[in-house]
């Protein structure tokens, strides 16, 4: 959430230039003073994780590209997954076999493992 100075901020000095599919929403500053480059930022919806950004506007936020996503789409390749945030601490999180909240039991070890043993 978004503090107070953020959200007043952005009503007197933010232009809204779009949202993406996590229903987070971009602004820049309307005017830019001279011999600085524009502000960018975000508000994102439900907690603040910055993981939630997609690669596109990554690029916007960080100056690297120089139109948004909005005005103009950048190619998705056949090849790209769909960006996913941070699920650590959630319950949607990775955990191999033998992770004690995946019951804590793991496969045996195979024969080609050998411990090693100083001498």
């Amino acid at each position: 959430m978004a503090t107070l100075g953020t959200r007043l901020f952005t009503m007197f000095k933010g232009e809204f230039v779009g949202q993406d599919e996590f229903a987070n929403r971009y602004f820049r500053e309307k005017k830019t003073p001279a011999g600085r480059r524009e502000r960018r930022w975000v508000l994102y919806k439900g907690d603040d994780e910055a993981s939630s950004v997609p690669p596109t506007w990554h690029g916007w936020l960080h100056h690297i590209v120089a139109d948004s996503p909005a005005t103009k789409p950048i190619e998705v390749k056949s090849w790209q997954k769909p960006h996913l945030p941070n699920q650590t601490g959630s319950a949607a999180a990775y955990r191999p076999p033998g992770h004690t909240l995946e019951g804590g039991k793991r496969d045996r070890a195979t024969g080609d493992y050998e411990p090693w043993r100083p001498e």
